[in-house]
């Protein structure tokens, strides 16, 4: 029988929790991401009903809508009021009383097997979600990562091993592949290439892995010349956790084909160059702008293990090739690697 090859583009299929330690925690309480809040992630679990979500189509989403007994439901629901309020409205608990939880999905597949709190405000009929997940401390750096080094800010908070986060809004990537991408809908086609060459390059100076389609959004904002388009990351367990380079490149991922085609067609490239060569310098100005949040959050990694040893290793041989630089080698820790590999990707900018 023929050996099946291997694929380059696949991920570890089960991902090593890691719980946030004191060195991380004390860099979380120094800017404000640590904080007391009424409901634990254990207090999610005590539900005792739950029935499948399914989309407008009646296809399941993979989502469970799950239901707590009265005496439960008061306390529990009080809760994650005053949470939003504290993310949301800087902690104004005046605006509780215009919010209401009108639903709680359970997802029970990934590595932080999130619930996702649907909020309405009263008044205006306008909903928005959060959600509340076991804290990772992968997925704590690389939301940290993305806060300091990317466009976007990020609202999240941790209380020991409870991580609550905003909802990130925007289009899910896999639908706007799969139906944006088509002859028959008209959309600016080098706009949205250009911004995927962006997030590619950001994704790969912070090596941020497992970029597929469905984890990420698009951001879809009128303009006086058309529809500007932002791509954000919205999974961040992945972060600096593989061995392979190509696992922090999107335009390797099978799911990203079609964006990859796109920019082929519409982009050569030299500007496609040109276009990482701005988004490093951007990130370069973030970097100097956020310098001393980002030496503490890596010496708060100092004591974490983020990957196995032999994915790191792994790493460092294909960074030493890249960079051409044998100091990679020599790195056996993961917070370090993506330390040295930041910074030698900002003395190629230009």
């Amino acid at each position: 029988m023929a050996s099946i090859p291997e694929r380059n583009d696949v991920p570890s299929k089960k991902k090593i929790f890691y719980p946030i330690q004191d060195p991380l925690k004390q860099y979380l309480l120094k800017y404000d991401r640590e904080m007391k809040i009424p409901v634990q992630y254990s207090d999610m679990l005590r539900f005792n009903l739950s029935t499948p979500l399914l989309d407008k189509n009646g296809k399941d989403t993979l989502w469970q809508t799950v239901y707590y007994d009265e005496s439960e439901m008061t306390e529990l629901y009080s809760g994650l009021k005053f949470i939003y309020a504290l993310m949301q409205a800087s902690g104004r608990l005046e605006v509780m009383d215009h919010l209401s939880v009108s639903r709680i999905d359970y997802c029970s597949f990934g590595n932080s097997k999130p619930f996702r709190v649907r909020i309405i405000n009263r008044l205006n009929d306008n909903y928005d979600h959060f959600y509340v997940k076991r804290a990772d401390a992968s997925r704590v750096y690389g939301l940290e990562l993305e806060h300091i080094l990317s466009p976007n800010r990020i609202n999240y908070l941790t209380d020991d091993d409870t991580l609550i986060e905003e909802h990130i809004p925007g289009l899910p990537g896999d639908v706007f592949v799969n139906e944006y991408t088509n002859d028959n809908v008209k959309f600016n086609q080098t706009r949205i290439s250009k911004e995927f060459v962006k997030f590619n390059e950001r994704c790969f100076v912070r090596l941020l892995g497992d970029m597929r389609s469905y984890n990420f959004v698009v951001d879809i904002t009128p303009d006086i010349e058309g529809n500007q388009y932002r791509i954000r990351a919205i999974d961040f367990d992945q972060q600096s956790y593989e061995g392979k380079l190509r696992l922090y490149m999107p335009q390797y991922f099978k799911e990203n084909n079609k964006l990859v085609l796109l920019g082929i067609e519409t982009i050569n490239e030299k500007s496609a160059k040109q276009y990482q060569q701005e988004e490093r310098s951007i990130i370069s100005h973030r970097i100097k702008l956020g310098r001393y949040r980002l030496k503490d959050l890596f010496h708060a990694s100092l004591t974490d293990e983020l990957a196995p040893i032999e994915k790191t290793l792994a790493l460092g041989k294909e960074l030493a090739a890249y960079h051409k630089n044998s100091h990679f080698l020599n790195i056996t820790h993961m917070g370090k690697m993506v330390n040295a590999h930041i910074y030698a990707c900002m003395d190629k900018k230009g």
